[in-house]
């Protein structure tokens, strides 16, 4: 299973008259995309709303925000945002995991384990594009968040995963992959899988820097991204290699 839960734009009409931020602000701070690794995945999940709208990967009560504290500073919403549009909003993060619970249980009871592929984006050049980048030793390339997988059942996969991300290349340079370095406390969808389904489930979070796009313009460096997409297309061979044993 392969998942961009941060990769959507749209904003639901009778929300959009609140917007305080222009839409390319907005989608910088979104993760655009990362749904073009998708295809890799046997099942995926794509979700098209904006994090901004309603955050997957929130927990139900901070879903959406009209708090600047809540979203790096910026002011989302305009003052006043009506409780009922938050609630609709909280009631689209019930739906998203009400539906995920159905799919889960679903494929659970078909493979016995599953690996989880979690995509997201982040940036690493906040003071503008002509700016300095952010140091690398705190933001690698590609950051593997594996806060929640059991290593006692799933420790080998993730080695040989990471192993084998690391061999590739993107545009003949050599890539620095981190492990639970810019997000250290996760995310609340690979809390929620692994409170709900424990061993069961493997989850990999892939955060990538925006080096295969600028992150100002949004302008897409085409084969930066499909080196990034042929290294892990390697890396989850390997990986799909591993499940396999366990779901012997």
């Amino acid at each position: 299973m392969a998942t961009a839960i941060h990769a959507g734009h749209v904003v639901r009409d009778e929300l959009a008259p609140y917007l305080a931020i222009d839409p390319e602000d907005r989608r910088r701070e979104e993760d655009p995309l990362t749904d073009y690794f998708l295809s890799l995945s046997d099942n995926l999940v794509r979700v098209n709303r904006s994090r901004f709208e309603c955050d997957m990967n929130r927990p139900r009560t901070g879903c959406i925000s009209p708090d600047p504290a809540d979203t790096w500073g910026l002011k989302i919403w305009q003052d006043g945002l009506p409780e009922g549009q938050i609630e609709t909003s909280r009631q689209l993060h019930d739906r998203f995991y009400a539906e995920m619970r159905t799919l889960f249980d679903r494929l659970l009871d078909q493979h016995g384990r599953l690996l989880v592929l979690d995509l997201h984006s982040y940036n690493h050049r906040r003071d503008g594009a002509e700016a300095e980048a952010a140091p690398v030793e705190e933001n690698p390339d590609i950051d593997i968040g594996a806060t929640t997988l059991d290593r006692g059942v799933f420790g080998d996969l993730l080695g040989r995963f990471t192993e084998e991300l690391g061999r590739h290349t993107m545009r003949g340079n050599a890539l620095q992959i981190g492990e639970n370095v810019r997000y250290p406390d996760g995310g609340n969808f690979p809390e929620w899988l692994f409170e709900t389904y424990g061993k069961r489930t493997c989850v990999i979070t892939l955060e990538y820097k925006k080096i295969f796009m600028d992150e100002w313009t949004g302008t897409l460096d085409i084969g930066a991204a499909q080196d990034l997409r042929t290294g892990l297309m390697h890396a989850l061979g390997v990986a799909r290699t591993e499940l396999a044993k366990l779901n012997r």
